[in-house]
Parts: structure tokens; sequence; C-alpha cells
């Protein structure tokens, strides 16, 4: 007698989350930073490169979740406006929308009295069909009406815990010459650390993650920091 063993399948279901956590702490990590090296280049107080880092942080954490507060809402009502002109279709052209499922269909293989019965299954119901014509048509899943709220308070979150961690070395060290070099370190390390976490966490190689996280955010900072020199000097 055969023996099942009970199966467990571990797939990953937080993406969303994570891109949110990606966005925010990514930009929070590498704006604030880029932005205190180009103020310390000039002022050697740690206090006053503290205070517009603090500023920033405030003011990106604000635009990154409403930004990604509306980028959800989009989402949705993208969502809401074709499913309103799918169950329309389905309403006054059922026929030709009939065709379109036995295709999709057919295009998984099924054929003869599996292909019909499987369209009537899933014609017969008009939520159910309405639902399939997204999905496997337009490669649309139903948005979660929350998510608009959840993804701009992960993203401001990340970007304020993000933010802060280039600033702490000024908050600690008084001389802003000194508070830079550390805050490249710690900026970097973070970077790293943050590129391993989510390399985890999405499946990917956690090492090849954390190089490359430390590149890009390495070039951005590098990059934004060259741009503060430049305005600096104008």
């Amino acid at each position: 007698m055969p023996v099942f063993t009970e199966h467990h399948e571990a797939h990953f279901t937080s993406s969303a989350t994570v891109r949110d956590v990606v966005i925010g702490m990514s930009d929070g990590l590498t704006v604030p930073f880029a932005l205190a090296a180009g103020i310390s280049g000039a002022i050697a107080s740690s206090r006053i490169v503290v205070t517009a880092g603090i500023a920033e942080v405030a003011a990106g954490a604000i635009a990154m979740a409403l930004g990604g507060y509306l980028a959800a809402r989009t989402d949705l009502e993208h969502y809401r406006s074709e499913e309103r002109r799918e169950r329309d279709e389905v309403v006054r052209i059922p026929e030709a929308e009939r065709r379109e499922v036995q295709t999709i269909l057919e295009s998984y293989g099924l054929e003869d009295e599996t292909l019909l019965a499987a369209t009537r299954a899933i014609t017969t119901n008009r939520d159910k069909w309405v639902g399939f014509m997204m999905r496997q048509e337009l490669g649309l899943e139903s948005p979660d009406p929350k998510r608009a709220f959840a993804s701009g308070a992960t993203i401001g979150a990340s970007y304020i815990i993000g933010g802060l961690i280039p600033l702490l070395p000024y908050m600690l060290l008084p001389d802003s010459a000194k508070g830079l070099i550390v805050s490249a370190v710690v900026t970097m390390a973070a970077l790293l650390l943050f590129g391993a976490v989510k390399g985890k966490l999405t499946g990917a190689s956690p090492l090849i993650s954390a190089i490359q996280t430390v590149l890009i955010g390495g070039v951005a900072s590098a990059v934004a920091f060259g741009l503060a020199k430049l305005v600096q000097h104008m």
C-alpha cells in the first residue's frame, strides 16, 4: 500500500511588500547619504548636516509614501476599469467572449469534448468568466483594496529607516569630515546587508544580490554626491 507524505510548497508570496521595502530602503540609504556628504564638504559642523539630512528624510519619506499610495491606487482603478469593460463584453457579445475563452484553453492543449466542457464550465458563471478573462486574456490579478495604504506606509517607513543610517555617524561625531568617512562605510555595509537579505527573501543568490545592491547604491550615491558638489560651486 503506498504511503503518502504531506507536501508543503514553500512559495514566496510577499513580493509586493519586498518591492516596497526595496524602493524605500534603497532610496533612503543613498539620497540622504549623498546630501549629507555634499553638505559636509562645505560645512564643518555635523549639527547642520544632521538638520538638513533629517529635513530631507522627512520630505523624502512623505513624497515616496505618497508616490507608492498613488501607484497602488492607479493599479486598482485600472483593474476595476478593465473589469467593467470585460463584464460589459460578456453581456453584450457573449459568443465572441466564449470563442476567446475557447482559444485560450486551446493554447493549453485542450481539445474536442474536453475543450467544450471546460469552456461551458467557465462561461456558466459570469463572475468566474470575467475573472478568467481578466487573468488569462489581460494578465491582471485583482489588487487588494487595502494595498494602497500599506504600500505607501511601507515605502515611507523604509525610507526613514534607510535615511537615518547614513545620518547616524553625523549625530555621534561633531566633525562632519570624520562623519562623512564613517557614514560612507556604514552606508555601504548597510547596502551589502540589505542586498543579501533581499536576495534571501526573493530566492536569488544573497551574494550576487548584495554585490549588485552595493554597486547600484554606490553609483547612485556617487552621482548624487557629485551633483551636490557641483551645485555648491555654481
